[in-house]
């Protein structure tokens, strides 16, 4: 498919900022609901005291018992989750309480949860901030440990083997380690695949600028691309 400058126009159109892809349905969306669903079910599996599918919860007086929805609002829209439900309905959730509407206030940190870079303890730290509540250790290791198997997965995802347009960009968030507060860019990868469809390629914190950073993650996507079969064509 020919790059034109009249198609380079079309497809990037809409794109002006970062936070073009990150508003309402865009990207910051969806990883959103990935992060506040698995750490609802980190909760549940906190409240129940054993993991999905394992022996230990045979004849434990209470299992799980499917999902509901709800819809929260934000300050970019409207967001349906699925919340989890255990049999004897005593699970109450504490990240997103029965009967609260809004989750406000967590965009930067959700972003930063997906950077390569974030270190553990920082993503542990941010999911300390979100709750703002007094919660146990033992659920926040929990719910941690979820929120990076989904981050994990989101990272290593398969890539298209051609993206005839790569828009690199950056946006400046708040990340806190160790009680300090500083900013931290987060560097954003966004490609344009041969059906004309807009991807994040990756997110990457770090403190190093320029083209060096550029180079060493481009060759993290070439090796991404290379170990991983390629991804089945979908209706998005």
């Amino acid at each position: 498919m020919p790059i034109t400058p009249e198609l380079l126009d079309e497809l990037l159109k809409d794109y002006q900022s970062p936070e073009d892809m990150f508003g309402h349905d865009g990207l910051l969306q969806q990883l959103t609901k990935a992060v506040v669903e698995r750490a609802l079910q980190g909760e549940l599996t906190h409240h129940l005291g054993y993991e999905k599918h394992s022996p230990e919860g045979h004849n434990s007086g209470n299992s799980r018992n499917g999902k509901s929805k709800k819809t929260i609002r934000s300050k970019r829209g409207q967001l349906e989750i699925d919340v989890p439900r255990d049999r004897a309905s005593s699970f109450e959730p504490q990240l997103i309480k029965k009967g609260q509407t809004r989750f406000d206030g967590f965009d930067d940190k959700i972003i930063s949860m997906y950077a390569r870079g974030m270190t553990c303890r920082e993503i542990k730290a941010h999911l300390q901030e979100i709750y703002s509540v007094e919660v146990s250790p033992d659920l926040i290791s929990t719910v941690t440990d979820g929120v990076i198997d989904e981050v994990r997965s989101w990272q290593s995802r398969p890539l298209d083997a051609v993206y005839p347009i790569l828009y690199l960009d950056a946006l400046q968030v708040k990340v806190k380690d160790q009680g300090r507060v500083s900013n931290k860019a987060i560097y954003l990868a966004i490609g344009v695949n041969l059906q004309g469809i807009k991807e994040v390629l990756g997110l990457w914190s770090s403190e190093t600028e320029g083209a060096k950073f550029w180079r060493a993650s481009s060759e993290g996507w070439r090796v991404q691309r290379e170990t991983v079969p390629p991804k089945q064509k979908s209706a998005a």
